[in-house]
């Protein structure tokens, strides 16, 4: 079976790439998390989805040590990823109308200059609480999603995206309601729109979850798909090199993220591997979304696969060198689409 080919990209797009994820308040702690994550039965580094109670009791534990509060959800670490590159780049997702949300916010708006977030009144601001490994940068997730799933409408999002570049989505979307159906719209109105659909498979929880749907998602609709070698393997049940190819059998591009050992790109039909850039690992926190958005801003530039890939890999190592999953250093996001173009 060939791939289903992917409908052409709106370069007068007013919106590059309009995303629709959950908006979640990161908390990130770094310390020798290991008996804490023992005492606490969480599985390393993974998401661990927990309700509001368990979440704070577990935050209680460690607030003691340095905590940092960013912006966080994975499709939105992309979108203001994409921002800080210069992309236009917009955020459809739902906060609580709190202290958390309101500073969600602002955020998105210094990495986009806007933002189309809905506000709810009833549910507080979701939240994850990244503990991040001292010895090697796992990280390990405790995931409130709050407010963030709870979208009863699809907001601005359908009034964006006719005259948008790209949808970008995550499969964390898939793993309640109403967020599922919310997802299921979205994807429709840019199938009807003839806009091209990027999702992230987002983790193996995910996909051990719904693997069918994903599956079934990933043939009707998607046309770039990001995985990595974790998701590849519970999604296939394969090596991610085999993996690679049974995905692209239905995805026009396909992205298997390799960690060390860099990734593999199939983009109509062509596989090429793209190393990493040396960096001392700080934190993995957001790695795989701020590769997702180096890629994405190579793709909607007109970039080959194997030049995205490369802007991706220079992206994700400079997340992985700091705490937080965006990169806010402007200077050096355009230091690295200088050395992308020339690669």
């Amino acid at each position: 079976m060939a791939a289903r080919r992917a409908p052409a990209y709106n370069v007068d797009a007013t919106h590059q790439v309009v995303g629709l994820g959950n908006a979640l308040v990161d908390a990130l702690v770094r310390m020798d998390e290991r008996e804490v994550i023992t005492r606490q039965g969480l599985r390393r580094g993974h998401m661990n989805p927990v309700d509001h109670g368990r979440w704070q009791e577990v935050f209680h534990e460690v607030q003691d040590h340095h905590v940092e509060i960013q912006s966080g959800g994975s499709c939105a670490n992309t979108i203001a990823t994409l921002g800080f590159l210069g992309a236009r780049s917009i955020l459809v997702g739902q906060v609580g109308d709190d202290q958390m949300g309101h500073l969600y916010a602002s955020r998105m708006q210094e990495a986009c200059g806007e933002h189309a977030l809905l506000w709810s009144r009833t549910h507080n601001t979701g939240k994850c609480l990244s503990l991040i490994s001292e010895a090697d940068a796992e990280r390990t997730m405790l995931t409130h999603l709050g407010a963030s799933i709870e979208m009863g409408t699809l907001g601005r999002l359908p009034e964006l995206l006719p005259s948008a570049g790209l949808l970008h989505t995550e499969g964390y979307q898939l793993l309640g309601e109403p967020m599922k159906s919310r997802f299921r719209e979205a994807v429709a109105v840019a199938n009807q729109n003839q806009i091209p659909i990027s999702l992230d498979v987002s983790d193996p929880f995910v996909v051990g979850s719904c693997k069918a749907e994903m599956w079934e998602l990933i043939e009707e609709f998607a046309d770039i798909v990001f995985l990595n070698a974790e998701e590849a393997r519970a999604l296939c049940g394969v090596e991610p090199e085999v993996a690679l190819g049974q995905v692209a059998a239905l995805a026009e591009t396909v992205v298997v993220k390799l960690g060390g050992q860099g990734s593999l790109i199939s983009h109509k039909g062509e596989v090429v591997r793209v190393g990493v850039q040396p960096i001392q690992a700080v934190d993995t926190t957001g790695a795989g979304d701020a590769y997702a958005a180096g890629f994405l801003y190579g793709y909607v530039n007109g970039w080959s696969a194997r030049r995205a890939g490369d802007l991706a890999s220079r992206v994700a190592a400079l997340t992985v060198a700091q705490v937080g999953a965006v990169v806010r250093d402007r200077e050096a996001l355009g230091r690295a689409i200088s050395a992308a173009r020339l690669s």
